[in-house]
């Protein structure tokens, strides 16, 4: 499956809410595969900051829609370049998964894309503790085996290991619709 495809595929996806819930915090995230042929989901882990409610957690790189953001989609760009140094130009974006609201008030607004020229990330190191490829092969082989495929698991039982760690909560549940989504429309994954 080439990027092509991928765009293809993304782009028959109906978002889950097509907008954001009335007194949630709006915020954004990309969902960025990259390295075609061994598709790669990029994740970071966030700060073992005390008091911040993420610390340690494993999430996609993303924040809150700031007021002087012209859309969702330029602070999606924005958060994404100052937490990986990531740029607008090095993306080809395939549009938004919808909107993921979480626990903690907060609406998720997923952009999808591919990063077409991966290298050594720049991470905000006030933020980020490091950077995780999650090979999407082992995304959906998790997704399979711990029998996610047709249904959502709870908040306790959703989650993908990657590396020593695990993708849970609401980054689980972006993950589990990519999944859910990609087996639905390409047969051979």
């Amino acid at each position: 499956m080439d990027a092509g495809e991928l765009k293809r595929i993304f782009s028959l996806l109906t978002p889950c809410r097509a907008q954001c819930a009335p007194g949630m915090t709006p915020t954004v995230v990309f969902l960025l595969f990259f390295r075609p042929g061994d598709w790669q989901i990029l994740t970071i882990q966030k700060t073992n900051t005390t008091g911040y409610p993420w610390a340690n957690q494993v999430a996609l790189p993303g924040g809150h829609v700031d007021p002087g953001d012209a859309s969702p989609l330029s602070a999606a760009f924005r958060e994404l370049e100052e937490e990986t140094g990531i740029r607008a130009s090095e993306l080809e974006v395939f549009g938004s998964m919808g909107h993921f609201p979480t626990i903690a008030n907060k609406d998720i607004e997923v952009f999808a894309g591919y990063w077409k020229l991966p290298r050594l990330l720049e991470v905000a190191s006030t933020e980020i503790s490091r950077v995780l490829e999650l090979p999407l092969h082992a995304a959906l082989q998790t997704h399979r085996a711990l029998g996610y495929a047709g249904r959502l698991p709870s908040v306790e039982e959703l989650a993908y290991p990657v590396d020593d760690t695990r993708i849970w909560g609401a980054t689980a549940r972006i993950i589990h619709c990519a999944c859910e989504h990609l087996l639905a429309h390409v047969a051979d994954l």
